[in-house]
């Protein structure tokens, strides 16, 4: 099942740092097999900071998102972003196409 790199970024200042790890993602998740699903484009912030910005990788399973994360090659321009954004970021696990949301509750 895929895995998934889910970050919400917000009070980001736009400068050299940001347009450096901007340019230099892509070339970070490419050997993982990973994707944009989401970066940019309409979002509507319903609930948390009014300047949050959604974004979602896709990786073909959680390993892979986990390598990614963990590579050299994110890690080094992982500062760049964490130095002039706020965020929060997860890796998950799909859940399955059969999941409820009473799932969670079984253990």
């Amino acid at each position: 099942m895929p895995g998934y790199a889910i970050a919400q970024l917000y009070d980001v200042e736009v400068n050299g740092d940001i347009v450096e790890y901007l340019e230099r993602i892509d070339a970070t998740f490419t050997p993982f097999g990973g994707k944009f699903l989401v970066h940019g484009g309409n979002q509507r912030v319903l609930e948390g900071p009014s300047n949050a910005v959604a974004i979602v990788l896709e990786f073909p399973d959680y390993q892979a998102v986990q390598d990614w994360y963990a590579s050299a090659a994110y890690q080094a321009i992982l500062p760049l972003r964490t130095g002039n954004s706020s965020s929060i970021a997860i890796l998950a696990q799909d859940c399955g196409k059969d999941h409820v949301a009473t799932d969670v509750l079984q253990g």
